[in-house]
């Protein structure tokens, strides 16, 4: 139960030290009690206060881990059922799935799928995280090879142990423990030894159960053997009722501050539609409600850019733009006779203009400043977007040294800039350009030709 700014003071020190940054012990229990700063802050605090208090203020839902080193990833972790009342904090994770029962051609078909995306959106890289490995056949060792084959080939994945079986849970965790699997398949019949094998190793479990009920009694069960590493899955898997069961837990967790549910789920896309694009209407549908992990039964670019770009767009700060790495950036075989634009660091302005640039087959450069993350009006206007700002990128980015030409086409909307850039850049001619994107196809091709 979360507790008070004075129910807080109470556990403090009350040395009034200010070491913490406030200026008395009460000030800064109030603020902890908002949520706006860490326990770990007053460096006086006992630690029997500190653990009291890091259970009392954590979020609803608890933020868990999974995965090893560079591939180490968090779920769970939110406060609100809307993006628009605050940020979302850990976004979902995808997941395909393969079974040991497979033929060796599709396993391989899968492996080609998963290795073959792999690209970068927005300064993100794009991949699919997780290899869950269904134990069909009960075969021990068949099992055990395809997972060690699979993560062989595939070596961004963490893999998702799908059994129930715990002898064969210990088996494949034996040639993946290195790599943070999850364990998915605790129930009510073996969730002791289940969570003794997840403790062993500190992996998040996966907790199923035949609808809400039930699986809140286990969960309950699971908790009071002192295990609070959960991933949960009420067992269904048509569309709908899972979506209720998904929603409702979340729902618990966050309006009703129960923590029983108090931690992220899992849903079996690959189970409740055999389409592909059924599968990705699905789960398009539980990256924005509330899935953290998301299983597929394949994945190639038709289903990835789609499901990568919404998550990405959801799991952004509504409140900061998404902004381009600035830089100078090469489309097609742009050489050092090759135009140069420029445009601002806003993402949707930058894929917009290098997408009617790549159409129009004219091999170029464009330079992004730092423009805050605006559009191009509204940085001009924010005073982002002038002369010493792109004057600044021409000179950081060592244009001069990657192109002969001295040529600079600015947006037609902030032609007001061409004095002001041609001042700031000496020798240097700046073309005013279009103001439209979609207009630049043509005006490169008539450029191009004008200069040839």
């Amino acid at each position: 139960m979360a507790l008070n700014g004075m129910e807080i003071y109470k556990l403090l020190p009350k040395k009034n030290c200010k070491e913490c940054g406030f200026p008395t012990c009460l000030a800064f229990a109030m603020k902890l009690a908002q949520g706006n700063v860490e326990a770990e802050k007053c460096p006086y605090m006992s630690e029997e206060a500190k653990a009291k208090l890091s259970e009392a203020t954590a979020p609803p839902m608890r933020t868990v881990k999974f995965g090893a080193k560079d591939f180490e990833y968090s779920l769970g972790g939110e406060t609100v059922l809307f993006r628009h009342e605050k940020t979302f904090v850990n976004r979902p994770r995808f997941a395909v799935m393969f079974s040991d029962t497979m033929s060796p051609e599709e396993v391989e078909g899968k492996i080609k799928n998963i290795n073959a995306v792999n690209y970068t959106r927005i300064s993100e890289e794009m991949y699919v995280e997780i290899a869950a490995f269904r134990c069909e056949s009960q075969d021990k060792d068949a099992f055990v090879s395809l997972i060690q084959k699979v993560t062989d080939s595939c070596p961004k994945v963490v893999p998702m142990i799908i059994t129930e079986n715990t002898e064969i849970a210990a088996a494949a965790l034996n040639v993946c423990a290195d790599r943070g699997p999850i364990l998915f398949g605790a129930n009510e019949q073996n969730y002791e030894t289940m969570v003794n094998l997840a403790r062993d190793k500190k992996l998040l479990l996966g907790v199923t159960a035949a609808g809400k009920e039930k699986l809140y009694e286990l969960v309950e069960r699971i908790q009071n053997a002192d295990y609070k590493e959960l991933l949960l899955d009420a067992g269904s898997r048509s569309l709908k009722n899972a979506f209720d069961d998904i929603v409702n837990i979340r729902r618990t967790a966050l309006l009703s501050g129960d923590r029983t549910f108090g931690y992220p789920t899992v849903a079996f896309v690959c189970d409740m539609a055999q389409d592909k694009m059924m599968q990705l209407a699905c789960a398009s549908l539980f990256i924005e409600k509330y899935a953290s992990i998301i299983v597929l039964s394949d994945i190639d670019y038709s289903l990835a850019l789609p499901l990568f770009a919404l998550r990405q767009n959801i799991f952004t700060d509504p409140q900061r733009p998404m902004r381009i790495e600035q830089g100078i950036y090469k489309v097609g075989d742009a050489n050092e006779e090759s135009p140069l634009l420029v445009t601002v660091d806003f993402a949707l302005t930058y894929f917009i203009v290098s997408g009617e640039v790549e159409r129009s087959k004219v091999p170029s450069w464009i330079l992004i400043p730092d423009a805050g993350g605006y559009s191009v009006l509204t940085a001009w206007a924010a005073g982002k977007f002038n002369g010493k700002s792109i004057a600044k990128a021409v000179k950081d980015f060592e244009v001069e040294n990657k192109l002969k030409t001295r040529e600079l086409i600015i947006p037609g909307k902030v032609a007001v800039l061409k004095s002001d850039i041609e001042d700031e850049l000496p020798g240097w001619k700046v073309v005013v350009g279009t103001e439209e994107a979609a207009s630049l196809t043509n005006f490169l091709r008539n450029y191009k030709q004008a200069v040839s």
